[in-house]
């Protein structure tokens, strides 16, 4: 007899975001958000938690945060001061990928 306890229970889209319901408009802030932290990250993990503290004018407790994914609280802004401080170049990729999103809206307006 089969067991049904390891068959998933949720077809992916490849998109998490999609997946867990986000509407276009939603998703881009959390999806470029994203992005940028995988970026700082990236970088951060090369250095020491007390190297970072220098680098980013952050006590330990904020750095903690950082390299342990704890950025909800964390603006854009402030990650983009951190990408800056770690020698980052932010560049910034925009493309209509969600088209309908803007028919939708126009035919609800008529």
């Amino acid at each position: 007899m089969k067991s049904t306890a390891n068959k998933p229970t949720h077809v992916t889209h490849g998109n998490v975001l999609d997946d867990l319901g986000f509407s276009p408009e939603q998703a881009t802030p959390l999806k470029f958000k994203a992005e940028l932290y995988q970026a700082v990250l990236k970088v951060a993990k090369k250095y020491s938690q007390k190297e970072l503290q220098v680098i980013l004018g952050e006590p330990q407790p904020r750095v903690s945060e950082l390299l342990y994914g704890k950025v909800a609280k964390k603006s854009v802004d402030k990650l983009l001061y951190y990408a800056g401080r770690l020698g980052i170049e932010a560049r910034a990729e925009f493309a209509q990928t969600h088209e309908e999103v803007v028919e939708k809206e126009l035919a609800l307006a008529d």
